[in-house]
């Protein structure tokens, strides 16, 4: 496997930093948060940043657009058409670092309604759509994630995963951690298109981004995953998951 974490668990640092911390703990791959100061119209605007940093490390980079406060699948027009703007941004950001992929969120509805959870589908679909031509136009990879098993949240099963991302026509992001709250999590193995995981354990109930082994996930489902993300609060947990996964191999 290749593997390597989320920023998240370096939030605040300079990309160089990072870079740097995850190459010295022989981490393959990285995937920038675009939350926060690492929001892509920021840092496409900041003349001071040199993106040609990234070509001086042997990394692969993925990039999470930014899902805070946005929907693609809101009830409210205004509220899409900024997460559409913003999921463009992020592909731009992805063609100045070259990065391999981007992963989005698919949505999310605000009340148990399943006419409007079915337009919420429907809008989610339309817009991340139009993202995935522009991202597809530009040659970047453009990929959804699965979600917690809550009724709140848009592909929560891998078959409303796997529906999505059909529509879309796009790649799939793996959540293993959201998958392990489902009844099945082996059947997000085999959603088409897969690009990358995110590996985190939780107690099988809540998306708790617990380090791998410490929760109730059956670490057998991860021996033939090709790329994964460990994607966790702190880099010490980070580190302490990257042991097991050398233990799975």
């Amino acid at each position: 496997m290749k593997y390597g974490f989320s920023t998240l668990a370096l939030f605040m640092n300079s990309f160089e930093m990072m870079l740097d911390k995850g190459t010295q703990d022989g981490f393959k791959c990285m995937e920038i948060l675009c939350e926060g100061p690492y929001w892509p119209r920021n840092i496409l605007g900041d003349k001071y940043i040199n993106f040609e940093i990234f070509e001086s490390y042997d990394m692969d980079i993925f990039l999470h657009a930014p899902t805070v406060d946005l929907n693609p699948a809101s009830v409210n027009p205004g509220i899409r058409e900024e997460t559409k703007k913003q999921m463009k941004e992020t592909v731009d950001l992805a063609i100045e670092i070259e990065a391999k992929a981007i992963t989005t969120h698919p949505g999310i509805i605000r009340r148990e309604d399943e006419r409007l959870r079915g337009m919420a589908i429907k809008w989610s679909i339309e817009n991340i759509i139009e993202c995935v031509d522009y991202s597809d136009s530009r040659g970047i990879s453009f990929s959804i994630e699965n979600m917690p098993n809550r009724y709140v949240y848009l592909a929560n099963s891998a078959h409303e995963h796997e529906l999505i991302v059909g529509e879309c026509g796009c790649n799939a992001t793996v959540d293993m951690g959201h998958a392990n709250t489902t009844s099945d999590p082996s059947e997000f193995l085999n959603i088409n298109k897969t690009i990358y995981f995110h590996l985190s354990d939780n107690d099988g109930q809540k998306d708790q981004h617990l380090p791998l082994g410490d929760g109730s996930m059956d670490l057998n489902l991860l021996k033939n995953i090709k790329v994964g993300i460990i994607e966790l609060n702190s880099y010490e947990s980070v580190l302490k998951s990257k042991k097991v996964l050398n233990q799975i191999k």
